[in-house]
């Protein structure tokens, strides 16, 4: 059972069927009493259970599972998969992540006859990695996906908001990895947050409309859509941002809205900034937190003769860039003191520790936000050669954790080149 093996016969099927045709090749090859693909939602506090009792089918009711304290929390945390034996020899349990890139998409979870060997275990991890393909090729097909990762229906103004995200939360790559996370307020803020990886640029934004709602809302999609037109242009960010003023300008009304642009060399580690209105990025170098204070240009849409300073931002290697919007700041958030987490979260992946901060401040404000929360974390590895995996991306600061199987690990592509240096 070949990745390409996998990818071809899923490709075959229906896109809502996929997952299935996976789940029965499982069942035969390795003889699986129960094969199921658990999706992961977007505040990555929980998986969905997308199928079971020997299937994958998708037309079941879904069944939600918290993450914390759980195996599947220590498999998505730490991208090791897991074996787990009751003891009775009836029947063993295996949790292998599915991830792109540093993108958790989800959870393969089998029960086995026997405990595998090593050879099955690569099979596992080789079915995992394949199922991440074949997520990202069918969601663009389907609702399914969409759903599963859902752990409340949207309102409008929600909605549009999480079409403005990326793709992918995350990315791992050999220079740097970054991930963001978002959690709307009651009534939606308009925060946004993107990044695109170039050949030879790493490009992030961080973005907040005045006003809430699908107002709000309507804001962000002018402001994102035509900083997405000016960077795909092959603009600078320069030019980008006065695209987006113009935009919010002209059709925005009233509105206007801040941000932070931030582009940086893949070549050579050089970095460019613009900062319109926005609340100052953290930087934590050598187990300290500093406010980096850049030069503050007017918000895109402020309808007064204004331009926009690109302006360079001191990042080295080893570093951590945390942007953020206000609502990681404003009322109940002020109680957290992100330095600190910051700094007690250095040892997780961007990922997990953008959903530890968010995840604070929606704590301290017990579960009712009054204006969105946004977190963009990047790490920042320089451009010098490295051997580092750039496929899956995971903490691996807990050695208490099983290690990885010989052979490929989950994530590992053999069919092309991970971006790796």
């Amino acid at each position: 059972m070949t990745l390409a093996g996998i990818l071809a016969a899923a490709e075959a099927a229906p896109p809502v069927e996929a997952l299935d045709v996976v789940a029965r090749m499982l069942r035969q090859r390795l003889g699986a009493v129960s094969v199921s693909f658990l999706i992961a939602d977007f505040t990555g506090s929980s998986v969905v259970r997308l199928g079971a009792a020997g299937s994958v089918e998708t037309g079941e009711r879904a069944q939600r599972i918290a993450l914390r304290g759980t195996l599947y929390d220590d498999v998505i945390r730490s991208q090791r998969p897991s074996v787990e034996d009751d003891g009775s020899g009836a029947v063993v349990r295996v949790v292998a992540p599915v991830t792109n890139r540093g993108d958790a998409i989800g959870l393969l979870e089998l029960f086995l006859p026997a405990p595998p060997d090593a050879q099955v275990m690569r099979e596992i991890g080789e079915t995992a990695h394949a199922l991440a393909y074949i997520v990202i090729a069918n969601r663009s097909f389907t609702d399914v996906y969409q759903w599963g990762r859902r752990t409340r229906p949207l309102n409008l103004a929600a909605e549009i908001q999480h079409r403005l995200l990326p793709a992918s939360l995350a990315c791992e790559a050999a220079q740097f990895a970054v991930a963001g996370a978002l959690e709307p307020a009651d009534h939606v803020g308009g925060d946004t947050f993107d990044y695109v990886v170039d050949r030879d640029t790493v490009q992030l934004s961080v973005t907040d409309a005045m006003g809430h709602d699908v107002a709000a809302s309507l804001l962000a999609t002018l402001v994102v859509g035509a900083l997405r037109r000016a960077r795909r242009a092959g603009e600078g960010l320069r030019e980008q941002a006065r695209q987006a003023d113009e935009a919010v300008r002209e059709h925005g009304r009233e509105g206007y809205v801040t941000g932070q642009l931030l582009r940086i060399s893949l070549l050579d580690g050089t970095t460019e900034f613009i900062n319109a209105g926005h609340p100052w990025p953290l930087r934590m170098r050598d187990g300290e937190v500093t406010q980096i204070v850049p030069e503050i240009d007017l918000p895109f849409g402020i309808r007064s003769p204004h331009d926009y300073r690109v302006q360079p931002l001191d990042l080295r290697p080893g570093d951590r860039l945390v942007m953020l919007t206000d609502g990681m700041l404003e009322r109940n958030a002020g109680a957290v003191d992100l330095s600190k987490l910051i700094v007690r979260t250095r040892d997780l992946h961007p990922r997990e520790a953008a959903r530890t901060l968010i995840g604070a401040i929606v704590d301290a404000g017990d579960g009712h936000l009054e204006d969105d929360a946004t977190v963009m974390c990047l790490d920042w590895h320089g451009t010098a050669p490295t051997r580092r995996n750039a496929a899956t991306g995971a903490s691996l600061a807990d050695a208490s954790l099983p290690a990885a199987p010989s052979g490929p690990r989950p994530g590992d592509d053999p069919s092309g080149p991970p971006l790796r240096t």
